[in-house]
């Protein structure tokens, strides 16, 4: 019962703000034409490096839903760097994962979140250009330059829906398709965190210090992970209850959703050995060094912990409550839709439109 009460809890903290974060990845999916991304990634150069990891740090795209993305931008004529940048920054952070740290974290996290992902992104894809010169220009196809050189802008302009419909496709895919992209991964952080919660003691963390071996002991947990920046911060807040320091933790959401195995393996085939081993010296070493940081920001300023866990008793707000259904009959929407479709195979008329990566999600 504990156990529940602690994963009912974290739901109630969680749900508003994840909310709002997926309202806000709807808009901007509705906003950012995959084209434009694609145009302003293409080139060489440290510029498409650092439009890489600002373009990808607001986007609405996990660990999973960033690697087609990635590989549409290497065909357009993104550099390595500028695609291992977009690779790291995407998956670190993003809409939804800011408004939930805040949530669950508090601001200083908030902060620091973005900004370390935005650096280690533009240091990984730095490095990447740096140790791998070997970088041949992928021939772009003639369906993409058809569609990212100004080929059919006329028939772009045409089919801009109106701003009403836009804002309901923009509903429709943050609590549509973004929710289905991250419940599964959102559930296991929830769950992860809740037991870590109730059955980790307090001071188990602490026999590893609050310095650099904490912060390895972090890399190591989060490096085969597959998980989401916004799955990850429950997970970050259950370790900082545990006894993790405030660096720690940063280390562990900066290094968890950017250097899961399937991002890794998709690294080494298509962009080298080189670079894979450039991106995680990149994203590693300034995981790190922003954890080092951050440490010593708490430790000189005197800033206490933030984290927002509900306590036994404490009374909760209706409209947070209402949040908390809300958002568990999203997810469970999520496992029961493919059994209603299995049952009711005529009624399946719910199909992701066709187009490229970034629109897919």
């Amino acid at each position: 019962m504990e156990l529940l009460r602690i994963f009912w809890n974290l739901v109630i903290e969680s749900a508003p703000w994840l909310l709002l974060g997926y309202l806000l990845a709807g808009i901007i999916k509705q906003v950012i034409p995959s084209s434009w991304v694609e145009k302003q990634l293409s080139g060489k150069g440290f510029g498409a490096i650092v439009r890489g990891a600002f373009i990808g740090a607001p986007l609405p795209l996990c660990s999973c839903g960033v690697i087609p993305t990635a590989l549409a931008i290497r065909k357009a004529g993104a550099s390595k760097g500028a695609t291992s940048s977009f690779l790291v920054a995407t998956p670190e952070t993003g809409v939804d994962s800011i408004s939930f740290s805040y949530a669950m974290l508090g601001p200083i996290f908030a902060i620091a979140r973005p900004i370390g992902a935005l650096v280690s992104a533009i240091i990984a894809g730095s490095l990447v250009n740096v140790l791998d010169r070997n970088d041949v220009p992928v021939q772009q196809a003639t369906s993409s330059c058809g569609k990212c050189c100004g080929g059919s802008k006329k028939q772009e302009v045409a089919a801009e829906p109106p701003l009403g419909q836009r804002f309901v496709d923009a509903v429709k895919y943050g609590y549509g398709r973004m929710i289905s992209d991250t419940a599964k991964w959102l559930t296991i952080g929830l769950v992860a965190a809740a037991v870590v919660t109730a059955v980790v003691p307090q001071s188990f963390f602490l026999q590893w210090g609050d310095g650099l071996m904490a912060m390895l002991v972090m890399v190591l947990v989060g490096l085969p992970m597959y998980i989401c920046a916004t799955a990850s911060t429950p997970v970050a807040a259950s370790l900082l209850f545990a006894g993790v320091s405030p660096g720690a933790a940063l280390v562990f959401m900066l290094t968890g959703p950017a250097t899961n195995i399937a991002t890794m393996g998709v690294i080494r085939e298509q962009l080298g050995m080189r670079s894979l081993l450039a991106y995680l010296v990149g994203v590693i070493g300034t995981a790190i060094a922003c954890g080092l940081v951050l440490n010593q920001l708490y430790a000189i300023n005197g800033w206490p912990l933030q984290l927002s866990m509900a306590e036994h008793g404490a009374s909760v707000p209706l409209w947070r409550q209402l949040a908390a259904m809300l958002l568990v009959a999203l997810v469970l929407r999520v496992w029961i839709a493919p059994l209603w479709r299995k049952w009711m195979p005529g009624r399946d008329s719910d199909k992701t439109a066709v187009g490229s990566p970034l629109e897919q999600g």
